[in-house]
């Protein structure tokens, strides 16, 4: 991970101080890449001990939908329960639904997109074809003396990329993001990794990911979304038949909180180990041995599901999340 240490140093060096709405200054660079060969190891931080089973239980919890602190608490994650219930501007919006409720985000938007199409009544043809493509008629109306009807379908936008995968590995559009803009003022907070582009080798037999993140910070973000777009990329290539290769990895505003700075400096004077291994459970089917195409195990997955091989690292190290 020595890529990781070098980037934390580049923005500390090269970075400019930047107030933000958390009241804690950053160090802050724009524009930066990662680019990790999985077959040569896994990207797990290896200079302070990574919290792998919280950041694959909160994977888990996006695959499954999940919008509530207290179900990612169950599967290990305790990483939302601040933003549910600590972050004032959460707080005051009358969105939010109780406690640890934490709105519309992340895998909501990739399991169940909400999708609306208000269409004209006498374009009978889009309003079929429509229909035809899964979307119900939600309501009807009138709009400067022209009738429409108003559809509505739920889309699920991780399980059309892995069918895609499989019926259309050429495509250049096998991606998903959560980036909602009529959505974002309902949310804890609007997703910081939010588009995840996948690209299958059909003459390779691989797969990689390009995952793009608006704003990460380095100390504690960087490394749980490095672990979950690994795991990620994993899991969608054993689903589909497809060995994992490059996780690149794009950061829109890469920043140290200045508050991270005693654990991130004691970090780059710690000398890396080799990445480990990524090993995911026999009980979750593998395409390219049975040849039958599960895509239910996206949300059957358990955090137990995964675990490091030859997982060395320097002592475990702190440091406060910004909310």
């Amino acid at each position: 991970m020595k890529q990781y240490l070098e980037l934390v140093s580049h923005v500390i060096q090269n970075g400019s101080k930047q107030a933000n709405r958390t009241g804690i200054n950053t160090i802050s660079f724009p524009g930066a890449m990662l680019r990790f060969d999985l077959q040569e190891g896994f990207p797990a931080i290896t200079t302070r001990k990574m919290a792998f089973k919280s950041a694959i239980g909160e994977m888990c919890g996006f695959l499954r939908g999940v919008n509530n602190a207290a179900e990612f608490r169950a599967l290990g994650c305790k990483v939302w329960d601040q933003n549910a219930n600590e972050n004032a501007q959460w707080l005051a919006n009358p969105f939010r639904q109780g406690d640890d409720d934490l709105g519309e985000i992340y895998g909501v938007q990739w399991r169940k997109w909400p999708a609306y199409k208000q269409i004209p009544l006498s374009n009978t043809a889009a309003i079929e074809q429509t229909l035809s493509n899964g979307y119900k008629q939600i309501a009807q109306g009138e709009e400067d003396g022209q009738a429409y009807v108003v559809l509505y379908k739920a889309i699920d936008q991780v399980r059309q990329c892995v069918d895609t995968i499989i019926k259309d590995p050429g495509s250049r559009r096998i991606l998903f993001h959560g980036w909602n803009v009529a959505q974002l003022d309902e949310m804890a907070l609007p997703p910081c990794h939010l588009l995840y582009q996948f690209h299958p080798n059909v003459e390779t037999k691989e797969i990689s990911l390009t995952l793009y993140i608006r704003s990460n910070d380095l100390g504690l973000g960087t490394p749980f979304n490095l672990t979950e777009g690994a795991a990620l990329l994993s899991l969608i290539g054993r689903l589909t038949g497809y060995t994992p290769r490059w996780f690149t990895y794009f950061i829109g505003d890469a920043h140290v909180y200045e508050n991270h700075l005693d654990m991130l400096n004691e970090q780059l004077r710690r000398e890396p180990f080799a990445m480990p291994k990524l090993k995911i459970s026999d009980r979750v089917p593998e395409f390219a041995k049975t040849g039958v195409y599960q895509p239910e195990w996206l949300e059957l997955v358990e955090p137990s599901d995964f675990s490091l091989e030859g997982y060395e690292h320097h002592p475990p190290m702190t440091a406060p999340m910004a909310v």
